[in-house]
């Protein structure tokens, strides 16, 4: 409802501009509401609620338009009341067309340029009806020259004609440099000044011009005349179809002045091809949920363009789309609102870069300010300083002269006193080379004498040393000779003991090898006596089997295991523990016997 308010508002929106203004420049309250003496062409309220089936409320009409202090009512006055009382009440069920042709009764007379035009009145307020639907969202309306371009475009193509893009290139840069875009107005002085249509006659524009109207403003998608075939006397008519959005309407001709019925389209219908049949061609079948309808088109042609045109609006109705040309319509309206956008935001940028070289152009001349009075202080104090330069290289000459004539003289002073140091300096170089000789002497005696003082204690040292170790050695002699004796005797004890020991261990090997032999044939004496005890357990237990079988449960003594077995490594010993303890306390004493 908000887009068909607004289509609305742009139609209501010329009619009102035409009402004609009082003394103080507003609209006078009499053109306005339902009087008396209403001016020709009908008071605006009450012919808007006529063609729009709304009920008109004469009272508050009356209330909303009482008379006041501020005088005749003005359009922030009537807006109010045109949305309140009725654009909000308006529910779709008018002819859109009806409505277009009572505002534009009201407001063509004034405005309808005077001069001679190649369109007729009919094509003007098509144009009209035509600019409302591509003109932009703000008032006072006028439409882009994008939006120009595509309207003319689709005349052009309309008649047949080629597009003339150059031309239209020259239209556009001449109307950007004077304004935004066009009124209502200009836009049908333009079509029909014939600029654009040069070389077609007024039918053929006329023709392209409705054909534009029928797909824009009626939504017409596709007619033109077929063959249907009828549902009780199956009869073959010719029919003027018209393919909508959401229904096809078929008439007798095409002034579409008798209606012979409608094929309500929706998402479940579908078309499909049929064969020719009873001397009919080009078939197709259009199904919907309570009928279905068989067409013949002219040509193959016709026909594939009708199937394809019928299944595109079916799809649009099953993704709840738009028409395409008012899908198209609003991408290109949100194309030029993000262009816009951008362009905002460049001559934003553009703005910010601006001033911000502005004032990188303030900064830049003060600081070039600052750099020539820096210079010129520079160039001043360089002046002071080359004069005080000059100042001190006089003062400096003349003390120059007086210091070479100083380090003349001294020169001269040095030059005697060098030579009288030069023989002072060779009598020295002569005696220290006679203390050096005197020393050398003195050098050699000393040491001479400390040479013969070492070698007298290093001689008087050895003699010592040797006494000590005479002495040193006829000890050692001594005990050599004392420990030889008394390993000699422990050497004979020690070979008595490892003949004692060799001897106890030969008896214990024999002894334990007659261990093993009794060992083994214990063994066998076991394994033999195991067989014996497993052979009768077998025997036993059949024996004790058949006696409960027969007899019922009986419990059998056994004789028990005298003395308690011993068990080794290799399982149950040979002898009883009396008998290992006896053979223990043998060996012990043959051992001892040995030892």
């Amino acid at each position: 409802m908000v887009g068909l308010k607004e289509e609305l508002l742009k139609s209501i929106w010329h009619a009102f501009t035409a009402l004609d203004l009082d003394r103080s420049g507003k609209v006078s309250k009499s053109q306005l509401k339902a009087s008396g003496g209403r001016p020709a062409g009908g008071v605006l309220s009450h012919n808007l609620c006529t063609v729009l089936n709304v009920p008109h409320d004469p009272v508050a009409l009356e209330e909303h338009f009482r008379d006041d202090d501020e005088g005749p009512v003005s359009n922030q006055g009537y807006m109010p009341y045109l949305n309140k009382f009725i654009l909000e009440k308006v529910q779709g069920n008018f002819d859109k067309v009806e409505f277009n042709r009572m505002c534009w009764t009201l407001c063509a007379k004034k405005n309808l340029s005077k001069s001679p035009l190649l369109i007729s009145d009919e094509d003007a307020f098509k144009v009209w009806v035509i600019f409302n639907f591509l003109s932009e969202d703000k008032y006072p309306l006028i439409i882009v020259p994008e939006e120009i371009e595509y309207l003319l475009k689709k005349i052009t193509e309309a008649m047949g004609a080629g597009w003339q893009q150059e031309q239209f290139d020259h239209y556009k840069v001449a109307l950007n440099t004077s304004r935004e875009g066009l009124s209502a107005w200009e836009l049908i002085e333009l079509i029909g000044s014939g600029q654009f249509s040069k070389g077609m006659d007024r039918q053929t524009v006329s023709m392209a011009i409705s054909e534009v109207f029928n797909e824009l403003i009626l939504d017409v998608l596709k007619q033109g005349y077929m063959l249907k075939k009828g549902h009780k006397r199956k009869n073959w008519m010719e029919r003027w179809f018209v393919l909508k959005p959401n229904i096809i309407s078929y008439y007798v001709s095409e002034d579409l002045k008798e209606k012979k019925g409608d094929i309500i389209l929706d998402g479940n219908c579908c078309v499909e091809a049929l064969p020719d049949k009873d001397g009919k061609k080009c078939l197709f079948l259009i199904k919907c949920l309570d009928k279905t309808f068989e067409i013949s088109a002219s040509d193959k042609k016709k026909k594939q363009e009708w199937i394809q045109a019928i299944q595109s609006t079916v799809s649009l109705l099953r993704a709840g789309s738009a028409p395409p040309h008012k899908e198209a319509r609003q991408k290109r309206k949100e194309l030029r609102q993000k262009l816009q956008a951008e362009q905002e935001e460049l001559e934003r940028q553009m703005r910010e870069l601006q001033a911000a070289n502005e004032n990188k152009q303030k900064e830049l001349e003060t600081v070039r300010k600052q750099l020539e009075a820096a210079a010129a202080r520079a160039a001043e104090e360089e002046k002071k300083r080359l004069q005080t330069q000059l100042e001190l290289q006089d003062r400096f000459s003349l003390e120059l002269e007086r210091e070479k004539m100083v380090r003349q003289k001294m020169e001269e002073q040095v030059a005697q006193k060098s030579s009288e140091l030069e023989q002072y300096l060779q009598r020295v170089r002569e005696l220290e080379e006679m203390y050096k000789q005197l020393q050398e002497a003195l050098e050699d005696e000393k040491q001479a004498r400390q040479d013969e003082e070492t070698v007298r204690k290093l001689q008087a040292r050895l003699l010592e040393e040797e006494t000590a170790k005479r002495a040193e050695l006829e000890k050692w002699h001594l005990q050599q000779q004392q420990t030889i004796q008394m390993t000699e005797a422990e050497k004979q004890e020690l070979e008595n003991q490892r003949m004692m020991k060799e001897q106890a261990l030969q008896v214990a090997m024999e002894q334990l090898k007659q261990l093993e032999l009794e060992r083994k044939e214990a063994l066998e004496q076991y394994e033999e006596v195991k067989k014996k005890l497993e052979t009768a357990a077998k025997n036993t237990k059949s024996w004790k089997d058949k006696v409960a079988h027969h007899e019922g449960l009986i419990r059998l003594i056994e004789p028990g295991s005298k003395n308690p077995h011993l068990i080794t490594n290799w399982g149950p010993a040979a002898f009883t523990e009396a008998e290992l303890e006896e053979r223990q306390r043998s060996w012990k004493g043959k051992k001892a016997t040995s030892t």
